[in-house]
């Protein structure tokens, strides 16, 4: 990652995340007693403006929130990672998205969701006069594709019209050469310069056994076919696919302790886009986000798992060439 400030939008949704340890999942009708609790921000939008903040980046999100007390916390934690809220939007009458989790205590997750202000962010948010100059301003901008279609569609085009560089980080539900022929995405998701792609219940590159690495280069390729620019396939601790008009590579992973995987969506994302809005090629943002991921990948938490970039480049440092 070269030696400057670059300015990162990223435009993703916001969650407050309440989580109650129990022995056990209660059953219909049943109460169970909790043995602890914690209420913390968290969404794919925040917890991706976390990494590129602690990369050193000028990092805003934009987002919505309800105009209620885990609106404010969302806002003040942020605030406590030095990412501008500028474009952090309250809304009437809606509460803040929320997610409620039971862990039982073989650490298995039952989990409700609920998007709330999230499912109303759209083109106005985007298109607002400050948000379209941050974006035009912008030496990346990461669009997750769990937001509102349309909001997506806008930040793509805004970001093309003033040549911002896009990440899009997406998520399809399995690593099979079908999927890429089911996908209904718009054409501007394809004329993203970067798509981050991840797959459901993958965490590792192992996980998909024989053919498995093919079926994730055809994916890639037809999505480069399609238009895509470059295609980057998180596989885990063993690395990422990178492909783009070229070919497809493999870059290699980095070798450490699997602690938890909460937050290794968030590192690798967050990173790389981080590397993008520096001018960095595919490679090297890659190699910088599957460093950042294993750092985060030997850790507990989520936010506080991820790493600052000084970790990063000390774990780059310590690779082979």
């Amino acid at each position: 990652m070269q030696e400057r400030i670059p300015k990162i939008i990223v435009i993703g949704p916001a969650y407050v995340d309440m989580a109650v340890k129990a022995d056990e999942h209660p059953g219909p009708g049943e109460v169970v007693e909790g043995t602890g609790f914690t209420c913390v921000p968290t969404g794919s939008g925040v917890n991706k403006a976390v990494q590129a903040a602690l990369c050193g980046c000028e990092t805003y999100l934009l987002a919505r929130v309800g105009q209620d007390c885990f609106g404010e916390m969302v806002k003040a934690n942020l605030q406590r990672h030095k990412i501008y809220t500028d474009l952090l939007y309250a809304t009437n009458a809606m509460s803040t998205g929320v997610v409620v989790t039971i862990v039982d205590q073989r650490g298995e997750n039952c989990s409700c969701r609920s998007d709330g202000a999230n499912k109303v962010l759209g083109r106005d948010e985007v298109e607002y006069a400050a948000a379209e100059q941050l974006i035009g301003s912008a030496d990346a901008v990461l669009v997750d594709d769990a937001i509102p279609q349309a909001a997506a569609v806008s930040a793509i085009r805004t970001a093309q019209i003033h040549k911002s560089r896009v990440v899009l980080s997406a998520k399809l539900d399995k690593p099979d050469r079908q999927s890429v022929h089911d996908l209904d995405w718009p054409m501007e998701f394809y004329n993203a310069d970067v798509i981050v792609l991840r797959f459901k219940g993958l965490m590792c590159g192992a996980e998909l056994g024989a053919g498995g690495e093919g079926d994730l280069k055809f994916i890639g390729t037809e999505l480069v076919a399609k238009g895509a620019k470059c295609v980057v396939i998180s596989l885990g601790w063993s690395g990422a696919l990178v492909i783009d008009r070229q070919g497809p590579r493999h870059i290699r992973g980095v070798a450490g302790e699997v602690v938890d995987q909460a937050g290794c969506d968030a590192a690798f994302a967050g990173a790389l886009t981080a590397c993008v809005g520096t001018g960095d090629g595919p490679d090297r943002a890659v190699r910088f986000a599957i460093a950042a991921e294993a750092i985060t990948r030997g850790r507990f938490g989520l936010q506080d798992a991820l790493p600052k970039k000084e970790e990063i480049l000390t774990v780059l440092q310590d690779q082979p060439d």
